[in-house]
């Protein structure tokens, strides 16, 4: 099962360490990641494996959403099928 991770905010030293770490160690595997900074703000998009992890969608999305109130970044995970449907033309 696969999942999209989306991290918007202000540029700062160690936002990819943060949120990598957070899928780490709950045995979640970055399949891609696509990042860039537009003037000061970053952007990134992860496509995730969440068929292994040790922790439940919701606890997962609640330490992304953790970690982004502590470092001022807006982070967000959703199922790829929902992702899939919501960004169709």
């Amino acid at each position: 099962m696969k999942a999209v991770i989306t991290v918007i905010g202000k540029d700062r030293v160690g936002i990819i360490a943060s949120v990598s770490s957070i899928l780490a160690e709950s045995n979640v595997n970055i399949l891609d990641i696509s990042q860039t900074i537009m003037q000061d703000m970053f952007t990134m998009i992860m496509l995730v494996d969440i068929s292994k992890a040790c922790v439940g969608f919701n606890d997962l999305n609640d330490k992304l959403e953790k970690k982004g109130q502590e470092l001022g970044l807006s982070i967000r995970i959703q199922h790829e099928d929902i992702f899939n449907s919501m960004h169709r033309i």
